[in-house]
């Protein structure tokens, strides 16, 4: 193993000098470099297809609540399983392991990718052999088991992440490291795609008897087992052709003569978390999606307790995709400039107001669905169009927050950089979805239908309301309440930080970056 080596591949500052008054001399050009694909674009295609295997446990974590969910567990139980997430909100903790300690004869990001991937492959065949009896053939899921297992899963998923942030900086040359953003979004878009969707709606019986069938089955195309299966065995056999036909550029011509040990790696991210501007910024990443949450974690979760198929959900899902995909794209060419998040402030009033709109969708469900049980196919427009446009507004702001990200990244750690405000970000969207479950079943109110002094507040209120053949009925929905809450919040957000956002990205690349060579005289 290997310690750190600081590399002197500015490849943001040049980006950035471009627009600096600094680089405008009097009778001095400065040549923009202008992004060219021709050369990279295997390197692209290898990117992408890390970040889509990266984006297949999202799917999963994403499409296992939605199973539970048709077992009627609680919100709480399902705040809980929020947490095997977490592990990507969490990787800062060890990502300048990740960054630091490696054999330079296998490569850098590597030594830590290949053996990452192999044993994502080993849990998910150990998931595939154990989760019919963890979940799909029981009635009470074990809960607290579930999220240990793939919070582990995820763990290694996160690991990988790291490793793939920092290859991503070196792998591409420095006029295109601004695709990185771009395959990390539309990567895990298709990963998470593969994972939630595609998995929904093949192991859905009723639409595969709908569409794909001309023979009625009660089963559908795949089963949870066999889909963990296939992915456990894809991650093994990919990860070995990347362990055996792709190389590491070398990076001896651009190391400097200052060497970092583990140590002064941890020490060095203490003092950029320090720094003035990155304070500011950490306050900024983990409130800015309060104001989004209810409607984020918990919509989907509502509209099927309304009686909406679970396929049918995945379906509007698989109907967006295209869009998820295109979008990032098409953006990028607006978030490459000095300014990206300029879009990151004009996604948020839209992305607040459909949210409103998507909360009263919720409520006037039921009125969509008659008595046989069918839905209303103007109900499956409404839904589909604010989705899409609420996914419009959502990558929107993932996109213009990663380019900034991009800018303002030390290369010179690349992976712990790149990390340290990925990790910020992700966990400001975690604890505020957990926190969006949890307070759904604390502010809601029940009543039993036989006793309204029988609150069904607790265990034993429940049991003596179906004790005296009493149901315990919804007062207030504390998902109509939250909305109100975050909605309020989301736009005295807005107000407070935006001229804050503006003064932040305009600032020299110096209130970023910290001095390396000092920490590696320590």
């Amino acid at each position: 193993m290997s310690k750190v080596k600081p590399r002197k591949t500015m490849v943001f500052e040049d980006k950035l000098e471009n627009f600096s008054p600094k680089r405008k001399k009097h009778g001095s050009h400065v040549p923009k470099a202008v992004p060219c694909t021709i050369g990279d674009r295997l390197n692209i295609a290898i990117l992408l297809f890390l970040y889509t295997l990266q984006g297949v446990p999202l799917g999963l974590s994403a499409a296992i609540p939605i199973t539970m969910q048709k077992k009627h567990i609680t919100y709480k139980e399902q705040a809980q399983f929020s947490f095997s997430t977490w592990p990507f909100s969490l990787k800062l903790l060890w990502a300048p392991i990740v960054d630091s300690i490696f054999w330079p004869k296998f490569g850098r990001r590597k030594t830590w990718l290949v053996p990452v991937q192999y044993l994502i492959g080993f849990f998910l065949l150990f998931l595939a052999m154990n989760i019919n009896d963890w979940l799909v053939f029981t009635e009470d899921p074990n809960t607290t088991f579930l999220t240990l297992m793939f919070f582990c899963l995820n763990f290694l998923a996160a690991t990988q992440d790291i490793a793939v942030d920092g290859w991503a900086l070196t792998m591409l040359r420095k006029e295109n490291v601004g695709y990185a953003s771009t395959c990390n979004s539309v990567g895990q878009t298709i990963g998470a795609f593969l994972g939630y969707v595609v998995f929904i709606t093949l192991e859905s019986p009723t639409f595969c008897n709908k569409w794909l069938r001309f023979t009625e089955s009660t089963e559908g195309l795949i089963t949870l087992q066999g889909f963990l299966y296939f992915w456990g065995y894809t991650f093994m056999i990919a990860t070995t052709l990347v362990a055996i036909f792709k190389h590491e550029k070398k990076e001896s011509s651009q190391h400097d003569n200052h060497d970092l040990n583990l140590y002064q790696t941890y020490k060095l991210l203490g003092d950029i978390m320090r720094l003035p501007s990155v304070k500011s910024l950490s306050i900024i990443l983990l409130t800015a999606k309060i104001g989004f949450s209810a409607i984020d974690v918990v919509s989907s979760l509502k509209i099927i307790d309304k009686g909406i198929p679970k396929d049918d959900i995945a379906l509007i899902g698989l109907l967006s995709i295209p869009l998820q995909i295109i979008i990032p794209v098409l953006i990028t060419k607006y978030t490459a400039g000095p300014k990206p998040m300029n879009i990151y402030l004009k996604s948020i009033p839209y992305r607040l107001l459909i949210g409103i709109v998507i909360a009263a969708i919720v409520y006037f469900t039921p009125y969509f669905i008659d008595q046989d049980g069918n839905v209303s196919m103007f109900y499956y427009i409404l839904v589909l169009s604010s989705f899409l446009l609420h996914q419009l507004t959502m990558y929107s702001m993932f996109v213009a927050v990663m380019a900034f990200f991009a800018r303002i990244s030390d290369p010179l750690f690349g992976g712990t950089n790149m990390t340290l405000l990925n990790t910020l970000t992700n966990l400001g969207g975690a604890w505020a979805n957990t926190a969006a479950l949890w307070m759904t079943d604390f502010l809601t109110y029940k009543q039993c239908s036989t006793n309204e002094n029988n609150t069904c507040s607790t265990e034993t209120e429940i049991n003596a309301c179906q004790t005296s053949d009493g149901k315990c009925e919804i007062t207030i929905d504390g998902f109509y309440l939250e909305t109100i809450l975050c909605t309020i919040f989301g736009i005295m957000w807005y107000q407070y930080f935006s001229k804050i956002i503006r003064n932040l990205q305009s600032k020299d690349l110096k209130h970023w970056h910290v001095d390396a060579k000092k920490h590696s005289q320590l």
